[in-house]
């Protein structure tokens, strides 16, 4: 199987080495070459492993590609018993492949590094290895850049091999922990991609963009290793907001967060919520806490639902992770909390625990809220889905967001701490007050789809009654709205309903016919009894035809005599005695007869 797919490899990697080739006349020393670097670079790796990390993978693609390029070049090291050493100069410069070579080159020594680097978790003697090849990727890269200088090579080639053996050049520096140079070379490179995407179209300048993102957060790295203190809270803003950073930074930076936050933890003692200071004695609340307003920020700069949904579960889930450890505390201290409790106060640890519980229940209100107004949007683009012939949202998923809200906010009253806090307490029935006005908009819009306009009409007058509500209780409470969906817009489109569901109601009855044809009546008589009488009954033919009745009607019947002999036992029976044969008594001689067969 492997030799059959070894072909196959190769007709397809031929066919990308003779792309390479096309456009314009390489052959002739007056045309200039070209070579899109990156892009080169990046096909490549989407397509041969680096998707999934696969750095082994890459690197036996490269070697294939560079042996099938100097085959097709007739560019051959020797022969299969002796080994040639050639390189490539600038006079043989008639075609960009020859370039491509020393790409190949470059790429392969920088994805056996990689490998090398996820091997030397386990084997720290591997890392000597790996900045050894990280040379050789450097040394590719430097030859690459010297060959692009020549005057046969266009001015965008020659700045993509300035950029490309920065980068390489960067991250030899970073390995080796020489952050100045580092810094250097990964901002020549960011400086020279820059100017590249703005000196193309949008669709060219993607690819620049993206390499500039990635570089981005190792330069943040080398700045703060460098002594900038800034540059800490820009990378932890940066990882939130792209979901971790990936390849040789996502280790360090993790590790550095850690490290960071843990040091803030020791410096912080207590926390105040809602007019009551608490000590916080324990590690993993501390550093939850702490990063509690980072991810706050990150949220609030997220840019799509996706980035939003990521960074709300991660709060959840240290969230969770915070409040096991406050409960396993409380198992171990439940005496001494007993004792604390006078003047019907609750512990500090259980007031520690009320608050993080707050933090989990408004936190997945605000998930299924942020939720709940992307359904919302989808559901107003719902008629060019359908002609798209996709599947939209529908009402019925809204209404299970906000019961998911309204349950979170029933959790939320019988919190510990916060029974004679009226402001709390206002506050949750406000908060009741605008989901349940929601929930019940979306159920009567639920009940419109299905032409029952009756029942949505009723719910609609119900979100009326409960926006009524909460306007007349917003004066107490106006901090708390500016969190909450906007009442005023919700009372204008429920007023907007209402009008055109009554004239759907209207329309919708005059569209019945006024007089029915007799064949057309629907009969519920089985058809073994309307023989005689013709109708037009699609149920006829269908899975569940009446054709008799089913269970049949009961008949009076004549009973059957049973005859029972009750008096058989109380009969006397005539003795037969006499009229039996007596057996007659025979001697010695009839003894004989009878052995001898001579007995009548």
């Amino acid at each position: 199987m492997a030799a059959d797919r070894q072909p196959v490899a190769g007709m397809e990697e031929n066919k990308e080495n003779e792309k390479l080739g096309v456009g314009g006349k390489p052959g002739a020393l007056g045309d200039s070459l070209g070579l899109e670097i990156l892009q080169i670079i990046k096909e490549s790796q989407q397509q041969h492993g680096m998707r999934h990390g696969d750095f082994q993978r890459y690197r036996g693609y490269c070697s294939r590609r560079l042996r099938r390029l100097r085959k097709t070049l007739g560019f051959k090291m020797g022969n299969r018993h002796k080994f040639t050493g050639k390189k490539v100069t600038v006079e043989m410069l008639t075609d960009n492949r020859y370039l491509l070579i020393i790409l190949m080159d470059a790429e392969r020594a920088w994805s056996y590094a990689m490998q090398l680097k996820n091997e030397a978790n386990t084997e720290p003697r591997k890392r000597f290895h790996l900045f050894s090849r990280l040379r050789k990727a450097v040394k590719h890269g430097e030859e690459l850049e010297r060959l692009c200088e020549s005057d046969r090579v266009d001015a965008k080639t020659k700045l993509e091999a300035q950029a490309y053996t920065a980068y390489l050049s960067g991250m030899l520096h970073f390995e080796q922990q020489h952050w100045e140079d580092a810094m250097k070379a990964f901002n020549k490179c960011k400086t020279i991609y820059e100017k590249l995407a703005s000196a193309f179209t949008e669709e060219q300048a993607v690819l620049y963009n993206q390499r500039v993102d990635e570089i981005s957060p190792n330069i943040r790295y080398c700045a703060y290793n460098i002594g900038d203190k800034t540059a800490m809270d820009e990378l932890i803003q940066m990882r939130l907001r792209t979901g971790g950073t990936e390849g040789l930074l996502a280790e360090k930076l993790e590790a550095l967060i850690t490290q960071t936050r843990a040091k803030q933890a020791a410096t912080m003692s207590e926390v105040e919520w809602r007019g009551r200071t608490v000590p916080v004695k324990i590690d993993k609340v501390r550093i939850f806490l702490l990063g509690l307003a980072d991810n706050e920020a990150a949220i609030a700069q997220a840019e799509d639902e996706e980035t939003k949904e990521r960074l709300f579960e991660t709060v959840l889930s240290e969230c969770r992770d915070a409040i096991q450890c406050v409960r396993e505390e409380l198992k171990t201290e439940q005496m001494q909390r007993d004792a604390d409790t006078e003047f019907g106060k609750v512990s500090n640890l259980q007031y520690l625990h009320s608050y993080l519980s707050y933090i989990k229940l408004s936190t997945a209100i605000r998930r299924n809220e942020s939720m709940a107004s992307g359904l919302q949007k989808a559901l107003l683009q719902q008629p060019l889905a359908e002609e798209e012939g996709k599947r939209g949202p529908r009402p019925q998923d809204l209404i299970r967001l906000y019961d998911i809200i309204l349950q979170n906010l029933a959790e939320l009253n019988p919190l510990p701490g916060l029974e004679d806090d009226r402001n709390f307490q206002r506050e949750i029935t406000l908060k009741t007050l605008v989901y349940k006005a929601y929930r019940c908009f979306f159920i009567a819009q639920s009940y419109v789809l299905v032409k029952k306009w009756s029942e949505a009409l009723v719910l609609y007058d119900r979100v009326l009654k409960y926006a009524k509500e909460v306007q007349a209780q917003t004066g107490a409470a106006k901090n708390t709205l500016k969190e909450l969906p906007d009442v005023k817009e919700l009372i204008l489109q429920v007023n907007a309903e209402k009008y055109s569901l009554q004239a759907a109601a209207i329309l919708d009855s005059s569209d019945k016919p006024d007089e029915v044809s007799p064949s057309q009546v629907k009969n519920n008589k089985p058809l073994s009894d309307r023989l005689d009488v013709f109708s037009l009954d699609p149920s006829i033919v269908g899975k569940h035809a009446s054709l008799v009745q089913f269970p049949p009607h009961f008949h009076p019947i004549p009973c059957k005599p049973l005859f029972f002999d009750l008096a058989l036992n109380h009969v006397t029976l005539p003795s037969l005695e006499d009229k039996l044969e007596q057996k007659s008594k025979s001697g010695l001689t009839g003894y004989f007869k009878g052995f001898f067969g001579f007995r009548s």
